[in-house]
């Protein structure tokens, strides 16, 4: 049974209309009171009704300030209104695409992102980095096709990551619940712009695919991870900068089944002092005016060679360096987080593990015949992209570039 009980308007609520109707009265009075002004000096006063130059000149002026009153007051009007969107744009953002702290478990975070749309600080890049009782784990993805358009899509997966990073002990049951997630979004999608069609299709939206990575660092600094097509991260160490792994990823998810189990490739341990560096395509694809590619590895190598190697001194380097390379109007997205082992973890000369168990005891909607290519890590150490995070002022960057963000 469903009640309903009706009660008189309270005070906040009958004023609200009031104050609407003040604050639009408001508005209105200033472009009335220049009218008011413009008619009376027109009806009213002699010099209006002569022919003389200098009474032209005279009426001319008037309804020139008439005019110029009009004009500002709109466009003070419409900046009032912009920057209202922007706020809620903003705090909307913020929540989807959330900054991550500055030191999570034992490691410092820096993050950073530029978005190709003017006016968005998000776009169809994704990342995320949580700490959990199975350790940090870390998502970073791509989503096909850049900006505004990319964002549900974003939501969909970073929702599933955010609840699937606690609930799930294996990382490959992480990954099928991501699988799961966008294979969901997409077939909801494909039946609101096809709703004659009548069911749902056999491959919602074959075009549409996410790169995903997702890492995990243990208490004792292991690192696993997944990789769906996404690129490898670096490492910024004492030995310099290098790849995390060569080996071979798993297709991006989308387009393909995931196979029924998905084992993660261990990648050695992030020791004290050690910097993972995670990024988006955008990065390296990103090209001059001469249609020269950005030298990522480059730009490392000489971040880290900064005393001290920071997460935010690796950040302001490489998102300087891409504004300069690309004179501050980037073509894509592009996302970088960066991890940092501050002797929260584990020591040097850990020993390296074989490989992990897997996703056995993940739950399955569906088996599949596929395999897995994995490799152990080559080096025992990461090599990847640098988002750094920002301690005091941000980097100068061109009025184009709207979306950039960092966490302190």
């Amino acid at each position: 049974m469903i009640r309903i009980k009706a009660r008189a308007p309270t005070r906040r609520s009958a004023a609200g209309p009031v104050r609407r109707g003040v604050r639009r009265a408001r508005t209105l009075a200033l472009p009335t009171l220049w009218g008011g002004a413009a008619i009376l000096y027109k009806l009213a006063c002699p010099l209006a009704r002569q022919n003389g130059i200098g009474a032209r000149i005279v009426t001319c002026a008037v309804f020139f300030a008439v005019g110029t009153g009009l004009i500002v007051h709109v466009r003070q009007a419409l900046l009032r209104e912009l920057r209202q969107a922007r706020r809620v744009a903003g705090a909307a953002q913020s929540v989807l695409l959330r900054p991550p702290p500055a030191r999570l478990d034992g490691l410092r975070v820096a993050a950073g992102q530029l978005s190709a749309d003017r006016g968005a600080a998000i776009g169809g890049d994704l990342y995320e980095a949580i700490a959990t009782e199975h350790g940090v784990r870390v998502v970073m993805g791509d989503v096909r096709g850049h900006g505004l358009a990319a964002l549900a899509t974003v939501a969909a997966v970073l929702g599933s990551f955010r609840e699937a990073a606690h609930d799930e002990p294996e990382l490959g049951c992480v990954l099928h619940r991501l699988d799961r997630a966008l294979d969901r979004h997409l077939r909801e999608r494909a039946h609101a712009e096809h709703p004659w069609a009548g069911q749902d299709p056999d491959t919602p939206v074959a075009e549409e695919f996410v790169t995903v990575l997702i890492l995990e660092i243990r208490r004792d600094g292991e690192l696993r991870a997944l990789n769906c097509g996404h690129p490898w991260p670096y490492l910024l160490s004492g030995h310099g900068v290098e790849p995390l792994t060569r080996a071979e990823p798993l297709p991006p998810l989308g387009p393909f089944p995931l196979p029924r189990e998905v084992d993660p490739v261990v990648c050695g341990h992030l020791l004290t002092g050690d910097s993972l560096v995670l990024y988006t395509d955008g990065a390296e694809d990103a090209r001059d005016a001469r249609g020269r590619f950005f030298s990522l590895p480059g730009v490392l190598t000489e971040a880290a060679r900064a005393d001290p190697v920071s997460p935010q001194t690796v950040l302001r380097t490489v998102l300087t360096s891409l504004l300069r390379h690309t004179a501050g109007t980037p073509t894509d997205d592009i996302a970088l987080l960066i991890l940092r082992n501050e002797g929260g973890r584990a020591q040097r000369g850990a020993p390296s593990r074989g490989a992990g168990n897997g996703a056995a005891g993940c739950p399955q909607p569906a088996a599949d015949d596929g395999n897995v290519t994995t490799g152990p890590r080559p080096h025992g150490r990461a090599a990847g992209q640098a988002t750094a995070l920002y301690e005091g002022e941000p980097v100068a960057r061109p009025a184009s570039c709207e979306a950039f963000q960092s966490t302190d």
